[in-house]
């Protein structure tokens, strides 16, 4: 057995010198270890080193400037993830595995889960499950994290250093972006919850993760883990598993027992009614006004003292991705099947939308945009019932995209300013040189709007923000020009 402390006490003082290769500790070390057992506790205590493995075998520290916003765009999964997810479906059912019977199966699966988390019913997965929902959501799932983490990392909020907990790891789509949203010389100790079936297809996807990914899958479930003494965490995420959770707000609220003081709490949810409502709910639930907790993004609250209590559903959309391969064949064997059942639609088993609602919960009071509203300068929406007919000045968060399906209605987006009782939409009725950020600015930004309308809708039960020409929107945080 090798002298692990003599390897750490080597390291921590060459780390200071020069690079770090495993043969020249090895000579320093009594019994002269062979290298290769040398670097692989390296590895294995890289991360209490704060040590990053390179190209060429050794060892440098980990940087200490935090995470450069990277820009995070993807048009598609990687091939070396889709490589991965056919090798496990060519394993399971061979190399058709995408027509005849377990064709059939995976597609049923795919419906069967659709529609559970449609009406909310509980989700059981065995292994034609677990691969089903790996095929459906893997590519969309990669893509959001990167989404979510880009706003903390745009304030420098992101650690090189990370240690991670995955609760509801479910395929490895949120651990895939994690990892290839961090740059090349990041340091990750991942930890995965996952009590599923899901397990086998996680490991197998995690091994595609770099070298300096460093990954723990726990087989448990989050009501029953308990981190190692001490362990705390710079990010806890919540991957579209709150849903699924008989006490989701308990258990986030437990979990920030875990948390690093400038650590975040992530919940990323489908973007659906059910799911995103859900999310809101918990939380408003976990962070209530003048709590310990803040909500970083992006229902921002900008009235202190005050929380949202309208509906709620809110999300962000982005741009879609290209059909990845396992996705078109499953798709490609329900057109070939010739007795497709229930749904031969083949455009069911293909998910590349983009469509998400988050939250990004912290306990150090920084916000993604440190805006307050004043009364001296604009009204609040827990007063809106007293400004109907009014022309008024509102600080807001747009907290959607054009909700108007019609292509000839006018623009329509949610707003809030955190003190909403009642949904509030801002409708561009005439667009303007000066009103254009309302429809320009991305989710989330912070908009001053100057002499809006507002107008009670009896349809919708809900308060209008009529944008006109006597309208001035400027977008104060979010956009640039």
């Amino acid at each position: 057995m090798i002298d692990r402390e003599a390897v750490r006490s080597n390291a921590k003082y060459l780390r200071q010198v020069r690079p770090i290769d495993p043969e020249e500790i090895a000579e320093y070390i009594e019994d002269y270890p062979h290298p290769a057992v040398v670097k692989q506790t390296l590895r294995e205590e890289a991360f209490d080193l704060g040590l990053i493995e390179k190209e060429d075998g050794t060892f440098v520290p980990v940087p200490e400037e935090p995470v450069d916003a990277p820009n995070w765009n993807p048009t598609a999964v990687p091939d070396s993830y889709c490589f991965a997810l056919e090798d496990l479906l060519v394993g399971e059912y061979g190399a058709n595995w995408h027509v005849g019977e377990s064709g059939d199966r995976l597609r049923e699966a795919i419906r069967r889960l659709k529609a559970d988390y449609f009406y909310g019913n509980a989700v059981e997965y065995d292994q034609v499950a677990a691969l089903g929902y790996a095929i459906y959501h893997l590519p969309d799932y990669y893509a959001v994290v990167g989404y979510v983490l880009e706003t903390l990392a745009e304030r420098g909020l992101l650690d090189r250093q990370l240690r991670v907990l995955d609760v509801g790891a479910g395929s490895g789509g949120p651990a895939l972006g994690l990892s290839d949203f961090l740059p090349a010389d990041a340091l990750v100790e991942y930890h995965a919850i996952e009590p599923s079936a899901s397990t086998d297809i996680l490991s197998r996807m995690l091994e595609e993760t770099g070298p300096n990914f460093h990954t723990t899958i726990h087989e448990t479930t989050i009501e029953s883990y308990t981190p190692a003494d001490g362990e705390t965490f710079d990010l806890i995420l919540f991957g579209n598993v709150l849903s699924e959770l008989d006490a989701p707000a308990d258990v986030v609220s437990d979990a920030t027992a875990w948390l690093e003081p400038d650590g975040s709490i992530v919940a990323i949810e489908p973007a659906d009614q059910n799911t995103a409502i859900g999310l809101r709910d918990v939380e408003r639930t976990v962070a209530p006004p003048d709590g310990a907790l803040n909500i970083y993004a992006p229902t921002l609250r900008l009235w202190d003292g005050h929380a949202p209590s309208d509906r709620g559903w809110s999300f962000d959309v982005r741009d879609d991705l290209e059909v990845p391969p396992f996705q078109q064949r499953l798709a490609d064997g329900a057109k070939d099947d010739e007795t497709p059942i229930e749904l031969p639609d083949p455009d069911a088993y293909i998910n590349v939308d983009v469509q998400f609602a988050y939250s990004i919960i912290r306990l150090d009071g920084e916000l993604r945009f440190p805006f307050k509203s004043t009364a001296s300068r604009y009204a609040k929406m827990a007063q809106m019932e007293n400004h109907v007919t009014e022309r008024i000045n509102l600080l807001a968060v747009k907290l959607s995209h054009n909700l108007s399906s019609d292509a000839d209605a006018n623009p329509l987006f949610k707003i809030g300013d955190g003190s909403e009782t009642i949904d509030h939409y801002a409708v561009l009725t005439r667009r303007t040189a000066l009103n254009g950020e309302l429809a320009a600015a991305p989710y989330g930004s912070v908009l001053e709007f100057e002499n809006v309308l507002v107008l009670w809708n009896d349809d919708e039960e809900s308060y209008n923000l009529v944008v006109d020409d006597e309208t001035v929107v400027d977008a104060i945080a979010g956009y640039t020009h």
